[in-house]
């Protein structure tokens, strides 16, 4: 007997996303997400998983992030073009798709350019609870672009950061994240140069664009106790922090083989020790060891994390019946003959 069964395909335009976060509140939906980000990378032995395959150009990198486990395979496309500004586009722009394994049929589909941003954000935040100083109150951050307010959100709501100290090399960019945190009821203290900024911190944040090999973070700024939040430095060739940094702090990843290539550890030799995130959070791994140690984690972005967020709108949508009906298969009312789609009379949904 033949079953036809329709594929029906929800789309997550960027308006049902903003019209998501308003019905949840931002805090809230940072609080979920990183929920679902803690809770799949507890069952990371059940993901099939590869580094992303990505285009590098001179100008940016376009890439595509797939990951799958038995139920279900996600992947996202996404850009990383530092100078889009000059063409009022963003630095980073993104979509993926969450599919059903069993079938292959691609049932939700999202923006994730908004949610790249908050996944990231929230990522940050789960690594920081497992990795940084107990009661850490001060927070520097380095580079105020299009990620820098939701960093800020991130931690002043999942940690409980009550300071933030903000630099970038352009003003306008400051200028700027002062007045989204102002309209956050947020504190800022923009500072004159990164020494500053980061004096004292308790938590770095690094999120530079520039696509090329930078030390942001020099050895003389690393202070005890200091956890570093390296975020910028996401492809090969793109780095923040020096060399002496990395050997100075005990480094954790998300995972190995694509940080190996992408992250501020491909300034390091094959043997340099680090640690996955996922046996910390599984308590197969320690973390933090004592007040004074110094922790890093090195965060590329990995397709898990896309996953988690795909999943947790993809709910959400459902609770609030947010979203699109998306045609993007055929309904045939014989699987086997498509070429009825194109038939005169012949019904076919496209």
């Amino acid at each position: 007997m033949q079953l036809n069964r329709q594929v029906k395909t929800t789309f997550l335009s960027v308006s049902d996303v903003r019209h998501l976060i308003e019905r949840e509140g931002l805090y809230n939906c940072l609080a979920g997400m990183a929920q679902d980000i803690e809770s799949d990378f507890l069952h990371w032995k059940e993901f099939r998983k590869s580094p992303r395959t990505a285009s590098h150009t001179k100008d940016g990198v376009i890439e595509l992030m797939p990951i799958s486990n038995a139920r279900q395979f996600a992947f996202k496309y996404v850009n990383g073009h530092p100078y889009n500004h000059r063409f009022g586009l963003p630095t980073v722009m993104a979509f993926g798709v969450l599919a059903d394994v069993a079938t292959g049929a691609p049932h939700f589909i999202s923006e994730l350019t908004l949610t790249t941003a908050l996944r990231t954000a929230a990522t940050s935040a789960v690594a920081a609870r497992a990795l940084a100083r107990p009661g850490s109150k001060i927070m520097a951050v380095i580079g105020n672009g299009a990620q820098s307010e939701f960093q800020v959100a991130a931690f002043a709501h999942l940690l409980g950061i009550q300071e933030f100290r903000l630099y970038d090399i352009s003003m306008d960019a400051t200028r700027k994240l002062v007045d989204n945190m102002r309209h956050m009821g947020l504190d800022a203290k923009p500072c004159a140069n990164v020494e500053s900024a980061v004096k004292g911190a308790d938590i770095v944040t690094t999120l530079t664009a520039d696509k090329n090999r930078a030390t942001v973070i020099t050895p003389t700024m690393i202070e005890p106790g200091m956890h570093l939040n390296a975020v910028g430095g996401d492809c090969p060739g793109k780095t923040e922090v020096h060399p002496d940094v990395l050997r100075r702090a005990r480094v954790f990843v998300e995972y190995e083989p694509q940080t190996r290539m992408e992250g501020e550890i491909q300034q390091m030799p094959a043997h340099f020790e680090v640690t996955e995130l996922w046996q910390v959070l599984a308590r197969q791994a320690p973390g933090r060891s004592n007040n004074e140690e110094v922790t890093l984690f090195d965060s590329v972005g990995f397709a898990l994390e896309d996953f988690s967020a795909l999943r947790y709108w993809k709910t959400l949508a459902g609770h609030w019946h947010v979203g699109q009906r998306l045609d993007l298969v055929p309904q045939l009312e014989d699987p086997r003959n498509l070429f009825a789609c194109l038939r005169m009379g012949q019904e076919c949904e496209v």
